[in-house]
């Protein structure tokens, strides 16, 4: 199974909304004509929170409108910035937990708490991934959400990550068809190996965060997507491509993150 992953697309009821000068519409679509050119056999497309700035009805019609070309299921969770329920408002069949597709069950987890920036779930999220993996047979298992359940190695990241993540990987541990887990949040690429498990994160399809910084720092680093191969034997390759014809200016006087 072809997958691709969006993440942190930041857009906004204005079809001008800018971070640091930078249009996240623009930058989203210059990140999916890419995808669309290197990933013509896509089968479903991940997007993984803080679709929108702005929780507007109007920023997730633009993003389901600039994500259609995927002539591919997609599935929606939300971030710190989302609304979950303004979300399923407008896209009610692409916010479903839990997707079978082949020999791979993937699992959309709400790590969102209203008004805050870092993450949690709460008991009906974990019951949920719980119930999902319990009842998954032999299909391999890909865990998705928005916060990072890790340290990546920046300080300044660290306090707004997934705050209860041992009880996450709990739950985890308990599953060994668990193949990888797939968040965004961090605006950066992240690719490592924990107790069998690929742990990734992804670019954002907008500005990008420094890695390895102490605090808030961006790069000039592009925009960009992730891609998974996800095969029958439980099997991943995976790897991050960014949007090379999109030229990244920042202004760092307009208004930012």
């Amino acid at each position: 199974m072809n997958v691709v992953q969006l993440t942190d697309a930041h857009l906004f009821a204005d079809p001008g909304g800018s971070m640091l000068g930078l249009n996240t519409r623009d930058s989203l679509r210059h990140v999916v004509a890419q995808a669309l050119r290197e990933q013509p056999d896509t089968h479903l497309l991940l997007c993984t929170g803080d679709l929108s700035q702005d929780a507007s009805v109007a920023s997730y019609a633009a993003f389901r409108q600039l994500t259609e070309g995927f002539a591919a299921p997609a599935r929606w969770l939300p971030g710190n910035h989302d609304e979950a329920q303004v979300m399923a408002q407008v896209a009610p069949e692409l916010v479903q937990p839990v997707t079978d597709r082949g020999a791979w069950r993937i699992i959309m987890l709400n790590t969102a708490v209203p008004g805050a920036a870092h993450g949690w779930l709460d008991d009906a999220q974990l019951a949920l991934l719980d119930a999902a993996l319990a009842s998954a047979g032999g299909r391999h298992c890909l865990v998705c959400m928005h916060h990072q359940p890790v340290d990546i190695g920046c300080a300044w990241i660290a306090p707004i990550a997934l705050r209860n993540a041992p009880a996450l990987f709990a739950v985890v541990a308990r599953y060994p068809q668990v193949r990888a887990l797939l968040w965004g949040h961090v605006h950066q690429e992240w690719d490592e190996w924990r107790e069998g498990r690929r742990l990734l994160a992804t670019p954002s399809t907008c500005i990008q965060f420094a890695a390895r910084s102490e605090d808030f720092q961006v790069s000039h680093e592009q925009p960009g997507y992730r891609w998974l191969r996800l095969h029958a034997d439980g099997m991943i390759e995976t790897g991050v491509e960014r949007a090379r014809d999109f030229v990244v200016a920042l202004d760092f006087d307009s208004p930012g993150y």
